[in-house]
């Protein structure tokens, strides 16, 4: 995964994407020893990028679900949400 300077960051899938395509020429035997090396950093590189993104995703999941059992709470509890007039009777 060589990134030269302004290079964007691949998104999830496609770092998948390029790990698979390494890992099937190392299963193939496609890969000629002087390039294992390389391919072996670069899957490396890719594998953090991949855990980074699965743990921020991971944080932002947690975060958006907690303010939503915040707000259901807070609406049980019986706090007016501002939207709904207290005073009509059906």
């Amino acid at each position: 995964m060589s990134k030269s300077k302004g290079a964007k960051e691949p998104s999830y899938g496609e770092a998948a994407t390029r790990l698979e395509e390494i890992l099937s020429r190392i299963e193939e035997g496609k890969v000629d020893i002087d390039e294992l090396s390389g391919l072996v950093a670069e899957a490396a590189g890719l594998v953090a990028l991949c855990r980074g993104k699965i743990h921020a995703a991971e944080i932002q999941v947690k975060t958006i679900t907690e303010q939503l059992e915040r707000d259901l709470s807070a609406e049980v509890d019986g706090e007016p949400d501002g939207d709904v007039d207290q005073n009509i009777r059906y």
